[in-house]
């Protein structure tokens, strides 16, 4: 049966984000996700995990400037001091939380380096990365995004990011996996889920092409289910869905899967 984390950066927007934890457990969920905790003290957060009964199942290290556009460091040139340090934030955000994985955003890739040496940078930083990660027992993930919402963004092919995430050469490195951003891209996802058998670090699932809740649209959640646990895949998968009608209302989905 799978097991769902509610992503808190999208769901129970109905009330403020320290008031979406209880909001989360009330609904069922077991565990959480979010894109981005750096605005409110890891205190706070851990209290509201623990006051709750709910495991932190992922959230992102600091991109950059996210209202500006910036989508990651690993890919810019000059920024490497600045990579560091938002490595050290999530570390430190993660010990106080209990969490152990992080999603390590790639960036744009900039149009003044030729790709080989953006290439080169990315591996760089993500080894880097990996090798901070694996001293705190976290496991480094990279998620390829699609060109319609993220134009430009390095990691943009989900097969080009398990080969790159290959490269990194780390037993901590795996590959974020979310199928609306696969679905846009690729399609034939069973395909593409077998391809990465043992591989895959995390799960994310929203319908296609609204991004609304997992129902049937474009991608039949209930064979990709099966598929994920045929490949080995039997952790969290992220609700990252932005609800069509309200958080509550559109719950409704989770009863075909034997959810609360």
């Amino acid at each position: 049966m799978p097991r769902f984390a509610a992503n808190l950066s999208m769901l129970f927007t109905e009330v403020p984000f320290l008031a979406r934890f209880e909001a989360a457990a009330r609904a069922g969920f077991s565990a959480v996700e979010f894109l981005f905790p750096y605005a409110y003290q890891a205190e706070d957060i851990g209290q509201e995990l623990r006051r709750n009964g709910l495991q932190l199942a992922l959230f992102n290290v600091n991109p950059g400037d996210y209202a500006g556009g910036e989508r990651g460091l690993a890919v810019l040139p000059g920024r490497e001091r600045e990579f560091k340090e938002t490595l050290e934030q999530a570390l430190d955000y993660a010990g106080h939380l209990g969490c152990g994985k992080l999603h390590v955003m790639s960036g744009n890739t900039p149009a003044s380096l030729p790709i080989d040496e953006t290439t080169a940078l990315w591996l760089a930083n993500m080894r880097l990365a990996a090798d901070r990660l694996a001293q705190q027992q976290i496991t480094l993930l990279c998620e390829a995004l699609n060109p319609r919402d993220a134009p430009g963004y390095f990691l943009h092919d989900q097969r080009l990011t398990d080969r790159l995430v290959s490269m990194i050469d780390r037993p901590n490195a795996r590959v974020q996996l979310d199928l609306y951003h696969a679905q846009i891209t690729h399609g034939d996802l069973s395909m593409l889920i077998r391809s990465l058998a043992g591989r895959i670090g995390h799960v994310q699932i929203a319908s296609v092409p609204d991004r609304h809740e997992p129902v049937s649209r474009e991608i039949n959640y209930a064979h990709i289910f099966r598929e994920l646990e045929k490949a080995g895949y039997r952790d969290w998968i992220g609700c990252e869905y932005h609800p069509e009608s309200g958080t509550h209302v559109g719950l409704i989905w989770r009863k075909a899967f034997d959810e609360p």
